[in-house]
C-alpha cells in the first residue's frame, strides 16, 4: 500500500518490488521489442499511410511515460509496513462510509495511490476530497469533504481495516 505525504511516497516491501520488476521489463524487453515493431513497419514503406508504424509510434510513447511515473514513484519512495489495525483511516486501508449518517447508504473503498487502483475495489487517493476528508479519522466519527461545486458533504466512518490484497 501506499502513503503519499509530499514527496514521499510510502510502500510495502511487496509493493516496491512489483512497481520495480514492472519498471525492469518496460525499460528491458518491452523497450526491445517495441523498438523491433517500429522497425519493422518502417520498412514497409511510406511513413504517412502507415498504421502499424504510427500505432507502434503511440505504444512507445505511453511506454515511456509509464518508465518515467514509475521512475519518478520509485525515486521517492519509502519502504515500510502496511498499516496498523487501530481503528484510524490511514492510506492502506479499506474503508466503508455512510453518506450523510444514512447507514443503508453506504460505500466501501482503498485509500490508496493509483498505482493500487484495482477492477476488485474501488479505490480512492489520499489527496482526493474524501481521502484527505477521512484520512486520520477514527471509525464512528463524522468527517467532511468539499465537493467540486464547492459544498461540504458529510460522512461517518463505519469501519477501516488494513487492505489483504
Amino acid at each position: 500500500m501506499t502513503q503519499t505525504s509530499d514527496n514521499v511516497t510510502w510502500l510495502t516491501q511487496e509493493a516496491y518490488d512489483q512497481l520495480k520488476a514492472e519498471l525492469e521489463y518496460l525499460s528491458g524487453p518491452a523497450r526491445t521489442e517495441i523498438s523491433k515493431k517500429i522497425e519493422a513497419a518502417r520498412e514497409e514503406g511510406d511513413l504517412r499511410e502507415n498504421g502499424g508504424y504510427h500505432a507502434a509510434k503511440e505504444e512507445q510513447g505511453k511506454q515511456e511515460l509509464r518508465v518515467r511515473q514509475l521512475e519518478q514513484l520509485l525515486e521517492n519512495a519509502k519502504v515500510g509496513e502496511a498499516p496498523a489495525d487501530t481503528g484510524v483511516v490511514a492510506p492502506g486501508m479499506v474503508v466503508t462510509i455512510a453518506f450523510d449518517g444514512d447507514e443503508s447508504d453506504t460505500v466501501t473503498f482503498l485509500l490508496a495511490s493509483r498505482e493500487y487502483a484495482s477492477s476488485d475495489i474501488e479505490t480512492y487517493s489520499p489527496q482526493s476530497p474524501l481521502g484527505s476528508g477521512v484520512n486520520g479519522k477514527k471509525v464512528g466519527t463524522d468527517a467532511e469533504y468539499e465537493l467540486p461545486n464547492g459544498k461540504m458533504a458529510s460522512v461517518k466512518i463505519l469501519e477501516a481495516k488494513p487492505y489483504q490484497g
